[in-house]
């Protein structure tokens, strides 16, 4: 087997800079969870409606502005929109933390989601572009890492956050967090031209893409409350599928459109992609869902809950560097599949020996390995899977459907467990409803690991060279 080819300094620097701004972006959804009971109490004669646009106005931003982050990184530069992003997103923090009511919350909340979406695709970019192809994975595994490292220590950082300092205080750390990043990504970042053949791109799709991905996720996210068949959800679908299909059509039809469909030619890239949504139900649906059942089931403390969650994703933290060295040298197919079978068994674990009566170490430790082991090998290697045969000039782009089409998945996942677990009377009630998400979550990780297995190309295409004309 030959030897790997170096990374360098500045590669890995720049590796280390899209994990921490990924790390900071990821803590965020999980430190509000925590805070949100104190804005509920800072603000008592606002409706939980309305509060609740603080938590899902930022989900719905990200997910609809990604398309256009990888679209404004293309036209005008990833260095460039990678700073703007970060500086977005440290201002929204800013103005989060000095709210004074909910309205202005959840204005600042959609700021802080738009630099989200502008960062995401471009410090991807970034860090694809400044390591060798070879060595795509490892970095990537390094970069996914974080994002379990921030589900580990997010509700702990955010519990001590509340405690100490108050809500306001899960927004204005980001600040210096922000200032430190912008500092070193001046230094560090060289400059990049952006794509010329960017400038006629289809400016009509822009407001296609996003109006009908944040409609679609609307009705996802809300079709609980308001009722799956009622006039709204079915108008927000309606709506979002119509601009959707416009969007296809054109971007089919344009000669520079917003985002590739081509792309979808590429079997990992499509493959990885269907395979993303089988894993999001499976692991989405578990998560969202386990800490209630722990605290209504077994009368836990949220802070006992949160410690009993962590082993999780912490195990998932300290395996993905490693799976992404591995990935580098037998690729990303065997992995996902391990990813989609541990995934299964644990679900299996859960379902077999959960009781009403708590255990944690053979109910909640032992099914939360394998779980722990399927996020491991499951999150950062759908991303190199889909971007593993992906040209350099479109990194970008690639990365923000990606990830668009991801975040839609959680988005079904989200609904489709509070969906299955309903609202329970009884103790075996609860267990029965939640014994149903684990099996439901079980088959699609199942799904998962065959659609790889069968249809996932186990050769890597012939790479271009690193660096091609911008």
């Amino acid at each position: 087997m030959t030897d790997l080819p170096p990374v360098g300094r500045q590669g890995w620097q720049t590796v280390i800079l899209a994990s921490v701004v990924v790390f900071m972006v990821s803590m965020e959804i999980t430190i509000i969870a925590l805070a949100f009971p104190e804005i509920r109490a800072r603000f008592p004669d606002t409706s939980e409606s309305t509060l609740s646009w603080i938590i899902t106005g930022y989900s719905i931003g990200v997910a609809s502005l990604l398309l256009i982050g990888g679209w404004l990184a293309d036209r005008y530069g990833l260095r460039r929109a990678f700073m703007a992003g970060i500086a977005l997103f440290g201002f929204g923090s800013l103005i989060s933390g000095l709210a004074q009511s909910p309205e202005w919350l959840i204005a600042s909340r959609v700021i802080q989601s738009s630099g989200g979406a502008l960062q995401y695709p471009a410090g991807l970019a970034l860090m694809l572009v400044a390591v060798p192809r070879a060595r795509h994975q490892t970095a990537l595994g390094i970069w996914g890492a974080t994002g379990a490292l921030a589900a580990a220590a997010g509700p702990t950082l955010g519990a001590l956050l509340v405690e100490g300092f108050g809500w306001r205080a899960v927004f204005l750390i980001n600040v210096p967090i922000v200032v430190l990043a912008l500092i070193v990504a001046n230094r560090l970042l060289d400059e990049d031209t952006p794509k010329s053949s960017r400038e006629g791109a289809d400016l009509v799709s822009v407001p296609l893409a996003s109006l009908g991905v944040g409609a679609v996720i609307l009705g996802i996210v809300q079709g609980q409350s308001w009722g799956w068949v009622s006039v709204s959800t079915l108008g927000v679908f309606g709506l979002g599928g119509f601009l959707v299909a416009a969007f296809v059509l054109r971007s089919l039809r344009h000669p520079a459109p917003l985002f590739d469909l081509g792309l979808f030619r590429l079997r990992t890239f499509t493959v990885a992609n269907i395979a993303a949504v089988f894993f999001s139900i499976g692991f989405f649906s578990w998560l969202v869902t386990l800490p209630t059942m722990i605290q209504t089931l077994w009368g836990w403390s949220v802070l006992k809950t949160g410690f009993a969650i962590a082993p999780t994703p912490f195990l998932s933290f300290l395996i993905a560097p490693q799976a992404g060295r591995l990935a580098d040298r037998i690729g990303n197919r065997p992995l996902l599949i391990l990813s989609g079978v541990s995934g299964t068994i644990g679900l299996l674990l859960f379902s077999w020996q959960v009781g009403t009566e708590p255990e944690f170490w053979t109910a909640l430790f032992l099914p939360g390995m394998f779980i722990g082991i399927a996020a491991g090998t499951g999150f950062s290697q759908l991303t190199g899977g889909a971007m593993r045969d992906v040209p350099y000039h479109q990194y970008a782009m690639a990365g923000a459907g990606r990830t668009t089409i991801f975040q839609l998945a959680v988005a079904i996942s989200i609904a489709v467990g509070l969906a299955v677990v309903g609202r329970p009377s009884t103790p075996s009630a609860i267990l029965d409803s939640y014994d149903h998400v684990w099996l439901v979550g079980a088959v699609c990780y199942a799904a998962m690991a065959c659609s790889v297995a069968l249809f996932y190309p186990s050769r890597k295409a012939i790479s271009e060279p690193q660096k091609e004309s911008r």
